[in-house]
């Protein structure tokens, strides 16, 4: 998928509001840059929407094992419709992992094995991607991979642009029930689970499908960092209400059964203006005025954030980030504000010592505008002691992979162009397609991937890890820091990462998680041999 050149192509529009001239390249992407991070168009609420900082913040349950015994924990998840009280006297369907949005949190041990029995009882098919996990091929989520609802008879589906109505040779489909197994022989840190199905993962999470998984370890809990009810993780995430209180989405098929896509307005995604925290609008937790450690995770669809903590009297709070996707970082760095992209994970600490009791911390999107503008607060409701701490040193097992270590370099163009007739998103040129082998890496070797985009493009690896090494020929952001799984790219931007395939041999994936533009072609096939 190396670039092979430019070749001239007709103005698309994107999202409604943002055209590019894909032919001009990265002299026009690249004027882009100076623009807000919002690629994708908004949809508007009919429903009245409530004051932000009423609802008090869900704390996502955590999941009890079925079984612990066998040096292996195992879990049961059904799959299935449900309606919540999202909005305050308005009820939502939605569909759910156990009845709840978000999911039931699971809590694992680094190395103790995982197997989590998912049953769907939903009107479609499902597919569950451990999101960040170091998983065997058999249990990572592959978009054809599916579970089949009891009475669906078709299982060579069409399963729309990738597709083509072709059937997976090598798809692992089971009827109902299917038990995935998670190793998590992985450094700890917040993982998230969520649908992967081909061709309809964006409107599937839309509708509920997302749950976190943190994986701890011995070394982290003797850090001393902010613990307990002061360990807080936010699964952010923005939603538009129909009158009646149902989810708007603009899917050409509603009942997500064979028609996959979106109306052209909101092909480069789909933007809501309720932003949601673990599934309450606009929530506000009662704190105390000690350090909290945020585990926070961006699971909207297309949304970017730029977060900043800021106190009534409009100081900002530093956001002392510790953790990355992948874990922790070597030492901790400091922001006045923090980029978020769709399927990033950071782990930051901020201090609410110095604010007065009674008070309120709001954290706000800078990139936001209007109700978008505000995410959550923190009403400081008590003076409190608090022994807890954020060493110089929080990690020596961070890989040490250094440019020279790599056996190869790889260009891959992440940018919108024609398919099948029609407008989607490719890399190097091509739109997804389950049949091709795309990248082929041996196990153990060190590779170098420089990816460039057109406009906003966060890149997901499945199974590995990767540091970020330049952007833009510079050196990485201070955001950029430790390990990786997702790198969001900016309009006209070049970034260089370095990784390890190293784990499991099989068929795995790379992608944009702009939701929407993973469901229109923007997937590649990634073989470990």
């Amino acid at each position: 998928m190396r670039e092979r050149g430019m070749t001239r192509r007709r103005v698309l529009g994107i999202g409604g509001a943002l055209g590019l001239t894909a032919a001009t390249g990265l002299s026009t992407a690249a004027a882009l840059a100076r623009r807000p991070s919002i690629t994708g168009a908004e949809l508007r609420s009919a429903v009245p929407l409530p004051p932000p900082f009423q609802a008090p913040l869900p704390i996502p349950s955590v999941l009890k094992p079925v079984s612990t015994t066998g040096g292996a924990d195992r879990y049961e998840i059904t799959q299935r419709e449900a309606s919540a009280e999202i909005l305050p006297g308005v009820k939502t369907p939605l569909w759910t992992y156990e009845g709840a949005f978000p999911g039931p949190t699971i809590e694992s041990r680094r190395g103790r094995p995982v197997t989590v029995t998912h049953r769907n009882e939903l009107p479609v098919p499902t597919v569950v991607h451990l999101h960040g996990g170091r998983t065997p091929a058999a249990s990572d989520g592959y978009p054809t991979d599916l579970v089949l609802p009891q009475g669906w008879h078709d299982a060579t589906m069409h399963t729309g642009h990738g597709m083509q109505g072709m059937h997976d040779p090598r798809a692992l489909v089971t009827k109902l029930t299917r038990a995935y197994t998670f190793p998590l022989d992985q450094r700890p840190t917040l993982l998230w689970y969520h649908d992967h199905r081909m061709d309809f993962t964006a409107p599937a999470i839309w509708r509920g499908l997302a749950g976190m998984h943190i994986v701890r370890d011995d070394a982290e809990d003797a850090l001393g960092l902010p613990a307990g009810p002061r360990e807080l993780p936010l699964m952010i995430a923005d939603r538009a209400f129909a009158a009646d209180g149902t989810l708007v989405y603009p899917s050409l098929d509603p009942t997500l059964r064979v028609r996959p896509g979106v109306r052209e307005p909101y092909f480069a995604g789909v933007l809501g203006d309720v932003i949601l925290v673990n599934g309450a609008p606009w929530p506000v937790h009662e704190a105390d005025a000690a350090r909290y450690r945020l585990r926070i995770l961006n699971a909207s669809n297309a949304r970017h954030y730029e977060l900043e903590a800021v106190t009534d009297d409009g100081r900002r709070l530093g956001l002392v980030q510790i953790g990355a996707d992948q874990g922790l970082l070597a030492t901790p760095v400091t922001h006045q504000s923090l980029p978020i992209a769709p399927a990033e994970r950071y782990d930051v600490v901020v201090d609410f010592s110095g604010v007065p009791v009674g008070s309120l911390v709001r954290m706000v999107n800078q990139l936001g505008s209007g109700r978008t503008r505000d995410v959550m607060a923190f009403r400081i409701a008590r003076g409190a002691t608090d022994d807890s701490r954020v060493p110089r040193t929080l990690s020596t097992d961070l890989p040490a992979w250094r440019r020279p270590d790599a056996v190869r370099v790889r260009d891959f163009a992440f940018r919108a162009g024609q398919m099948h007739g029609g407008h989607g998103w490719l890399i190097g040129g091509l739109p997804f397609d389950p049949a091709r082998s795309d990248v082929a890496a041996r196990l153990g070797d060190v590779e170098v991937w420089r990816v460039v985009a057109d406009v906003h493009h966060p890149v997901h690896l499945h199974l590995v890890g990767f540091r970020v090494l330049s952007r833009g020929g510079r050196p990485p952001l201070p955001h950029d820091a430790g390990l990786k799984d997702t790198v969001s790219l900016r309009p006209g931007e070049a970034v260089e990462i370095i990784t390890r395939f190293d784990g499991y041999r099989g068929r795995y994936l790379f992608h944009c998680h702009n939701a929407e533009h993973e469901d229109m072609g923007m997937m590649a096939n990634l073989e470990i041999i």
